[in-house]
């Protein structure tokens, strides 16, 4: 069984962290291991047989809330790990405001809050079917967005690790270029084209997208052809496409590398990306050869799929490394096994 890292709704009454604690707690850190710029969202999983048709009505299982969104989940995953971590980012003033500052409190992660008063932070409404796969109906205020000014330098250069998204890109875009400037190493989790995203890839370290991604970034319809354009065309040390049940598939500009998806009963695919990018900045940080990366990658994720919530499989490195060494993968994807024999 492994633990998860979050179960409290979000109508908890635990009191949230006051200005002071924050501030007291803030000061203890000053370079970390990783710090994460981007998205935190509370999530609401709905449990439904399948999804529903148009115009249908039905009846859902369970509703649970829990703290989720990509680079907050993912901080949270290596915070958890034991590395020390920093996240900055924006939120509203509600409920769902404290909720997120309680866990990063609980956790450790050292926090930096841009709160927007008479603003509701960023919502998803997660269905999940009886397969385990989901489908996320997502809100999030304009006035939630990260702009640039809102950023201190000293946050984003005290790291060893930067990791962000593009959904702010102007302000991951200044953050990578800080990190690049001062010898910090960049990682992504990027999910769609946004206006602006060729700036902010120039300057990205490890790059790791889905397998839509690198097709409509480059305009290519051949995977290999498309992650050696991707990392040719931005200078990164490696491109890399997360594949779901077939696993991931890199090129380090030499050679590609290839990990099959671990084979595994799926109750929620809910922070599976976040996860595996959790794992990789980890293995990053170890020094790890970079098939045991990936391998150590595609495990945190698979464990995360047989729990609920974007972090609900968060388990101890030990506990992963076992899995690794116990657990079947999914055959190997003919079409993706071939790319690099």
């Amino acid at each position: 069984m492994f633990s998860r890292a979050y179960t409290t709704p979000i109508e908890s009454t635990a009191p949230a962290p006051t200005p002071a604690e924050y501030n007291k707690f803030v000061a203890k850190q000053q370079r970390v291991d990783l710090v994460g710029v981007g998205l935190n969202a509370t999530d609401t999983l709905v449990h439904v047989s399948s999804f529903p048709q148009s115009g249908s009505k039905v009846e859902y299982e369970t509703e649970t809330v829990m703290p989720g969104g990509q680079v907050a989940t993912t901080v949270v995953a290596c915070q958890t790990w034991g590395l020390s971590t920093r996240y900055v980012g924006k939120l509203g003033d509600d409920d769902a405001s404290r909720l997120h500052a309680r866990e990063f409190l609980r956790v450790g992660t050292e926090a930096h809050l841009i709160n927007v008063p008479g603003t509701p932070s960023a919502r998803s409404l997660i269905f999940v079917d009886r397969a385990g796969e989901r489908t996320v109906l997502c809100r999030r205020d304009d006035r939630l967005r990260l702009q640039p000014t809102e950023l201190n330098r000293d946050w984003i250069v005290n790291a060893r690790i930067l990791h962000i998204d593009g959904h702010d890109t102007a302000a991951a875009a200044l953050a990578a270029r800080w990190a690049r400037e001062a010898g910090v190493l960049v990682t992504a989790d990027l999910d769609d084209t946004y206006d602006g995203i060729d700036e902010l890839l120039k300057n990205i370290d490890f790059l790791i997208v889905n397998h839509d991604f690198s097709l409509r970034l480059t305009g290519e319809s051949d995977l290999k052809t498309a992650l050696r354009q991707m990392q040719r065309r931005y200078g990164s040390r490696l491109a890399a496409a997360t594949l779901g049940h077939d696993g991931v598939i890199a090129w380090d500009g030499e050679q590609f590398h290839y990990a099959p998806a671990f084979h595994v009963p799926v109750a929620d695919t809910t922070g599976a990306g976040d996860m595996f990018r959790a794992g990789f900045i980890f293995a990053l940080l170890q020094g790890w050869p970079l098939p045991r990366s990936l391998d150590f990658s595609c495990a945190a994720a698979a464990i995360n799929c047989m729990a609920e919530g974007a972090r609900g499989g968060i388990g101890p490195v030990d506990q992963i490394e076992a899995f690794m060494a116990t657990t079947p993968r999914y055959q190997e994807a003919e079409e993706f096994a071939a790319i690099v024999k």
